[in-house]
């Protein structure tokens, strides 16, 4: 892969993909079929969230499904028993590639990545979990994968096809609130274990780490070392699952990484943000095998054409915006806030798909500007069609594959707190810290490629 493009093109395809492009651009895919006609679709990790994506595209062929847990992917297997079971996706590209049309990734964040880029390398579309990758080096290899291949994509952050969301969306660009220079997003995760040192003491772990002491069984019907894929083999613990595994760096990306693909979405397609320049977090203490307690992380960003430069503050746990900048309205667990010179958007939940026009006196019988971006389908509904040859998804993997290097970037910060990291995104590079540029990508384990 090639990552020598000038800094002008990665912008003006990344605004591109974020300004509703998708919705005039229609490719016609290889192997296109009649919308009427179903499609073949394998899943990867159908347990857990996966067999929530499973079920949103049931309505098409399910013939293959693959799960290294056996008892979690039980009542997904158990509903599909027409459908050819495996627990290593690796065999199961292989051997079924030719009676597969779609792909569907819905594993733990560090396999997103190796497993898609074989499906689509394979030729099959893809439909993959957010975030879409575990590193930054890993979104931009799929999104170059999937262009290469004339795949057709789309990343699991469902508030995209929300008719409340394209609305935020359409508010935005036409400049209800006027020039916005400052972004608070935040959330109240993570609701799992991490960054204290106390977790790095349980059996397993020191095990690991340190040598000695025995190790737990895994339960039956886990493939442990299937699990652990393409990162580095330590015994296994029940420290790590089920969802624990988030706040591992070897593993998860932490809260930002669980919860900034739906946070984040809203106003990074509405303001047309593309990649920041620089990047600062502040975080509580650190251990070297989680993501801490809490964080706070600034991006800023350069002007985009007519829109000025931009602050982008992410909190998570207990952190949030200052409550003064709501206009008296009560702030929630989880969030955003957008301020322009003419108003505020606050919208009060994960996924941009509700919110308010501050202050109200102001926006009192506000009706804005006619609707400019077409209405979903529906989630998963929208990547059925584009493989069927309709136009691609909105979260695509040209629109999503910026926006997750953008939120996985914030974890390479995490682990070099208080250094403002100066970032060239053309050339996938931190320009001014060695240490974090050895964050951007991770070497994979013997028999894992990407």
């Amino acid at each position: 892969m090639t990552h020598q493009i000038n800094r002008r093109d990665f912008l003006k395809s990344t605004a591109l993909a974020g300004a509703g492009f998708w919705a005039a651009h229609r490719t016609v895919w290889a192997g296109m079929k009649s919308p009427n006609e179903k499609l073949n679709i394998a899943g990867i990790g159908v347990g857990g969230r996966g067999s929530g994506d499973i079920d949103g595209v049931k309505s098409e062929n399910i013939v293959a499904l693959c799960d290294v847990d056996r008892s979690r992917a039980g009542g997904t297997f158990k509903s599909f028993p027409k459908a050819r079971r495996y627990k290593d996706f690796r065999v199961m590209l292989e051997k079924e590639h030719k009676n597969i049309d779609a792909v569907v990734v819905a594993t733990p964040d560090h396999v997103h990545a190796p497993a898609a880029v074989m499906a689509m390398k394979l030729g099959k579309h893809v439909y993959c979990e957010k975030p879409m990758t575990h590193t930054v080096y890993e979104a931009r290899v799929m999104r170059e994968t999937a262009a290469k291949y004339k795949v057709a994509t789309q990343m699991g952050n469902q508030g995209t096809a929300s008719d409340g969301l394209r609305r935020a969306v359409e508010l935005l660009q036409t400049g209800v609130l006027g020039p916005v220079r400052e972004v608070h997003v935040w959330t109240d995760r993570p609701i799992w274990p991490q960054g204290s040192d106390a977790i790095l003491q349980h059996a397993g772990v020191k095990n690991a780490l340190h040598g000695g002491g025995i190790a737990p069984q895994a339960p039956s019907g886990l493939e442990w070392d299937l699990w652990l894929g393409p990162a580095p083999f330590r015994p296994y613990d029940p420290i790590y699952l089920p969802f624990k595994w988030r706040g591992w760096w070897d593993y998860g990306t932490g809260s930002l990484g669980d919860m900034a693909c739906h946070t984040m979405n809203m106003p990074y397609w509405g303001l047309k943000l593309g990649a920041p320049t620089s990047i600062v977090a502040e975080v509580s203490e650190l251990n070297p095998e989680t993501a801490p307690e809490w964080s706070i992380i600034r991006y800023e960003f350069p002007a985009r054409g007519n829109l000025p430069p931009l602050s982008f503050t992410w909190y998570d746990k207990f952190k949030k915006p200052p409550a003064e900048l709501f206009e008296g309205e009560k702030v929630s667990n989880s969030g955003s806030l957008i301020i322009g010179e003419k108003g505020k958007l606050y919208s009060p939940g994960d996924t941009g798909d509700t919110y308010r026009l501050l202050p109200k006196r102001k926006f009192e019988g506000f009706k804005g500007p006619a609707e400019f971006i077409p209405r979903s389908p529906g989630h998963h509904r929208e990547w059925i069609l584009a493989c069927k040859g309709g136009p691609p998804a909105m979260s695509n993997f040209n629109y999503a594959g910026p926006l997750t290097e953008m939120v996985v970037l914030g974890n390479v910060a995490m682990r070099v707190p208080g250094e403002k990291l100066e970032w060239d995104a053309a050339n996938l590079k931190v320009t001014n810290n060695a240490k974090a540029n050895q964050l951007i990508r991770t070497e994979y384990r013997k028999g894992w490629t990407l």
